[in-house]
């Protein structure tokens, strides 16, 4: 009986505490330098930030060679501005979006970046992760482009206004639906933001190949410059 009494007394709790976390990323990337660079000693440049696909995560580093900017390196193109290129180690994980502008922020300090013209852009698993920095980082970026992506829609409210967005998908996309792009681009148009939208009749998942081989989007990157 005295057991049973006591059972019964029995309170549950809530407490109060607090515990500071820390979490680290191992993050392989590619850099590249303009033929300019070195020449001109003086100048300040540009910097596109490339985040791959899911496709390309937690392999090998010369994996994320096979599509977007890399690929077209790689090919022997040249941009007028650096491409920073880093490998989301994680197989079945998105990406660290806060160890990725540790990483952008430690490039562009120790080297001759101009920082009102960094610009983002991204495909599929990297298209998504492109949305959340635009959110998380709203000062950040002088332009973004995004591929086959997807973020909920409140995402538009927390996106810099002033801050130009060229979007890519292809109708066919059995991936990523083409309606995750039409209701973003929609609702950033709703709120007379600055948004052009590229939309591939007949085109499956794989939008970034027409996406990344189109001239007039480094030409348009390197127009933008924040205030």
């Amino acid at each position: 009986m005295l057991f049973l009494l006591q059972a019964c007394a029995a309170q549950s709790r809530l407490i109060e505490n607090e515990i500071e976390t820390v979490s680290t990323e191992n993050l392989k990337y590619y850099l590249y330098y303009p033929e300019e660079y070195d020449s001109e000693v003086d100048k300040e440049f540009g910097l596109l930030l490339f985040l791959h696909g899911g496709g390309e995560s937690g392999g090998n580093l010369e994996e994320i060679k096979e599509n977007g900017p890399p690929k077209l390196l790689v090919e022997g193109k040249q941009f007028p501005f650096l491409v920073l290129a880093p490998q989301n180690p994680h197989k079945k994980k998105w990406w660290n979006t806060e160890a990725v502008i540790q990483l952008l922020d430690s490039v562009v300090e120790t080297n001759r970046v101009d920082k009102k013209r960094i610009y983002l852009t991204g495909l599929s698993r990297g298209g998504s992760a492109a949305w959340e920095l635009s959110t998380q980082y709203p000062a950040k970026f002088a332009a973004m482009a995004v591929v086959c992506g997807m973020a909920p829609l409140p995402y538009a409210h927390w996106i810099d206004k002033n801050m130009p967005i060229w979007v890519f998908h292809g109708d066919k996309d059995e991936v990523i639906s083409v309606e995750e792009s039409d209701k973003m681009v929609g609702k950033l148009k709703q709120m007379n933001y600055n948004v052009k939208y590229t939309r591939y009749k007949g085109v499956g998942h794989n939008s970034w190949s027409r996406a990344y081989t189109n001239d007039s989007l480094y030409t348009w990157f390197n127009q933008q410059k924040r205030d």
